[in-house]
Formats: C-alpha cells, structure tokens, sequence
C-alpha cells in the first residue's frame, strides 16, 4: 500500500488490537490500516459502570481526549490515588505508568480518542498487582 492522505470511517475501525477487559479499542490510524510506521491512533469506549483490569502501556507514551463521559484512572503504588477527566479533557499516561479505569457513571459509556507514540497499541496487564481491585482478580 502506497502512502496516500487515508480518511477512516467508524465502519473501518478495527477492533484487532491491542485490548483490555472491559475497555474496547478500535484502531483507525496504524500500519494496517494506513501504512503509518511511528504512529498508533484510535477510538475507545469504556462502557457504562466498566473497569478495566490493571495494565499499563510499556514504552509508549499516551494521549487522550475524552469525548464524552466521565472517566478515572487509578494509579499510585497502591492504586489508591484517583485521576478524573470530563468531556473535553485531554489525558497524559507517561511511558510505563501501572493503572486501572473506571467509567463514573452506570449509565453513559465513555468515548475517547487515544494516541501513542508508538506504532502498536501497546497494552500488558498486571495480573499479580498487589493492590489491584476485586474485580481485577
């Protein structure tokens, strides 16, 4: 495939990717889809009352701009210390960075758009997190 401007419709995202349990990626700009070498971007949605299990995303830098809903993320040693971000806001996950998410509400998905510096969308679970959630078990 030759590189070219590529738009992406929402009927061409792809859900093979990278994935956590109760958070769903659709990849849209990648190798795959558009020949992009340095450059993953995608659409997520962290259905309503969802958490995900505790992963973090390696080497990759990632970027988030929430579309809609409300959204936390669990972080610190413990998992203790809660980040929350509204319709509008953009979000930071530093390389490396161990966490969990939570949609705030049981009613409304959350839907945003994700970023990463790296070409894959890089995701490893924590399964022996010593302080992760109940329903991370």
């Amino acid at each position: 495939m030759g590189l070219d401007v590529r738009v992406i419709g929402p009927e061409e995202r792809d859900t093979r990717t990278a994935q956590t349990p109760g958070l769903q990626r659709f990849a849209a700009i990648c190798a795959d889809k558009t020949g992009s070498s340095e450059l993953w971007m995608g659409y997520a949605v962290l259905e309503p009352g969802g958490k995900t299990g505790v992963h973090h995303h390696g080497e990759s830098e990632t970027a988030i701009f929430v579309i809609s809903g409300v959204t936390r993320w669990w972080v610190g040693e413990q998992l203790d210390d809660v980040r929350e971000a509204r319709a509008g806001d953009f979000v930071f996950i530093p390389p490396g960075i161990v966490h969990w998410e939570q949609n705030a509400s049981d009613t409304e998905p959350v839907e945003m758009i994700v970023a990463r510096s790296t070409q894959e969308a890089i995701v490893v679970a924590v399964e022996g997190h010593p302080h992760r959630p109940a329903h991370a078990s």
